[in-house]
């Protein structure tokens, strides 16, 4: 029957050709237009798609907090002329710069993470915050609707929070354990839309990034929050941390050391959760080890290496640094170390690594040392 029809097919397309062009040509051509359409159809499912997930979350705010809901209603031309709120440390426009990086803690992740959770601290939980907080169906460009329709919604979320940790609101976040759906898929649409963000970043980077990051940060360190987030969506930000270390790796523009300063510090954020922290450490273990293996067998054999990629790699070397050197500032580690097997696998040769290393690439061979020292030192144990 499927032989049959495809030649049935076939003959119809010969038959109603019109003239000065082939079958091939008009069957080409008809392939194209059957395509279009169905890219309509899939852009319609799209928007009918985020609609349905738009009246999930104003359902869930509802339930958590219907009073919320009614005092929140600011209308949407109020909220246009309005700035977003954001933390101190992300005021500052990364400059057009391939060398230098815009200040000289560039690198001091979890110092920017301070200043964050001060800024957080200095802002009126009242009527000033909610006075900020977008609708749902605030308007952007489709790029941009990718990262700010989530970025909304988790944004009322955590004021709700704010606001009934204050006595303000009655709430009930309990409705987070009966709609799985809403909160999973508004937390991936934000990784996507970071992801998506970081892979091709933008000087000055635009506001709504950063402010979409700090909703994420609030997300993973809220005491009630988190445990919400990270137990549904524990997977995705998983994938999310590893396809940031690959955008560090992978980066090959000349201009990229602004971009990737950026991705660094967003790493060195995620690091502050302690369930995060102990998988993050893992990950860098895993990618530093492996990097410094093929640098190993490059050297032996006196073959090319990768330049651009042992340039990057020093990032992950300083984050991993960092996370290790905080390690013992919360001693509510979690029961899962996600570093110990990458421990013993990084620390076995290692000395044998540094030695070989030392004089073609001494650099890399003293964060591997100082690496060391700090595993060694007990902060894993």
């Amino acid at each position: 029957y499927l032989k049959i029809s495809k030649l049935a097919l076939a003959f119809a397309i010969i038959h109603s050709k019109p003239a000065g062009k082939s079958s091939k040509e008009y069957t080409e051509y008809l392939a194209k237009t059957v395509s279009k359409q169905d890219f309509g159809w899939k852009w319609k499912v799209e928007v009918l798609e985020a609609e349905v997930l738009r009246l999930h979350q104003e359902l869930l705010l509802n339930r958590i907090s219907p009073r919320f809901c009614l005092e929140n209603n600011t209308s949407a031309e109020t909220l246009l002329g309005q700035e977003s709120v954001n933390p101190a440390s992300y005021s500052s426009q990364l400059e057009d710069s391939g060398c230098d990086v815009c200040n000289d803690s560039a690198f001091d992740s979890l110092g920017v993470a301070s200043d964050f959770h001060q800024s957080e601290h200095n802002v009126n939980t009242s009527k000033h915050w909610l006075e900020r907080v977008p609708p749902l169906n605030f308007c952007h460009t489709s790029k941009e609707q990718s990262l700010t329709a989530p970025m909304h919604f988790l944004q009322r979320l955590l004021e709700i929070r704010k606001l009934s940790e204050g006595g303000i609101l009655q709430a009930d976040f309990s409705e987070l354990e009966n709609d799985s759906f809403t909160i999973c898929n508004s937390v991936s649409q934000l990784l996507d839309g970071l992801t998506v963000f970081y892979n091709s970043p933008k000087f000055p980077s635009p506001s709504f990034l950063n402010e979409g990051v700090c909703v994420l940060i609030s997300l993973i360190t809220d005491t009630k929050l988190s445990n919400h987030v990270l137990k549904k969506c524990f997977k995705k930000m998983e994938e999310f941390k590893k396809n940031l270390i690959q955008i560090i790796l992978r980066n090959r523009s000349v201009n990229r050391f602004q971009a990737l300063n950026s991705v660094s510090q967003m790493l060195g954020l995620l690091g502050r959760n302690n369930i995060l922290r102990n998988s993050l450490i893992s990950l860098l273990l895993s990618e530093v080890r492996q990097f410094a293996e093929q640098l190993l067998q490059a050297h032996q054999v006196q073959s090319m290496y990768d330049i651009t990629q042992y340039e990057n790699m020093f990032l992950l070397c300083m984050i991993l640094e960092q996370l290790l050197q905080n390690e013992t500032e919360d001693s509510n580690i979690s029961s899962s170390d996600y570093g110990g097997e990458e421990k013993i696998k990084f620390l076995k040769n290692l000395d044998e690594i540094i030695l070989h290393l030392s004089d073609e690439f001494p650099l890399f061979s003293l964060y591997l040392w100082r690496v060391s020292v700090l595993l060694n030192s007990g902060q894993m144990q």
